[in-house]
This record gives C-alpha cells, structure tokens and sequence, in this order.
C-alpha cells in the first residue's frame, strides 16, 4: 500500500479537542482521519447522519404551507398563467 499526504484545515479548538479524546482512546489524528476515510469506502457515504434541523420561522412556514395546501377556502391556480392573471388584478 503507497501512502499519500492529506492536508486539512480545521478550527484550533476543534483540533485541540479531538486529539485529546484520540489520545485517551490511545490513537492519533492520522489514524483516526484514516478510520474515518475507511468507514466512508465501507458505508459508500458518510458514515453518520446528517440532519438540518429547521429553526422555528422554517417550521412556521412550512405549518403555514401545510394548512393553506389542505384549505379548500384557498383558491389554486393550474397554471403559471392563472396565477401571474390573478396577481394582476
């Protein structure tokens, strides 16, 4: 196996902080840059989920969205010409 050279850039703090936890599990950052890397080729993605968490104004919005799709009081369009007439008005 011909090993290679990966250069990263990172927050200090974040830096400081992993290999402290590394270090306590008795590995280094290249090893554990290497576990992660490894897991990634095993997984075919990244090996944890990844999530957005909408923040409440998202969440209004998209209650908002909700009520007013299933709100028979509210008028569709079935077109994009429709709805640019309806603007008009």
């Amino acid at each position: 196996m011909e090993s290679t050279n990966l250069n990263i850039r990172t927050d200090k703090d974040v830096k400081i902080a992993a290999e402290k936890i590394f270090s306590e599990l008795g590995i280094n950052m290249s090893t554990a840059v290497n576990m992660f890397l490894r897991q990634t080729i095993r997984e075919n993605g990244i090996p944890f989920s990844l999530k957005l968490t909408p923040n409440s104004e998202t969440l209004a919005a998209i209650a908002e969205g909700k009520k007013i799709a299933y709100d028979n009081n509210v008028k569709g369009y079935s077109s994009i010409a429709d709805l640019k007439a309806a603007l008009d008005v």
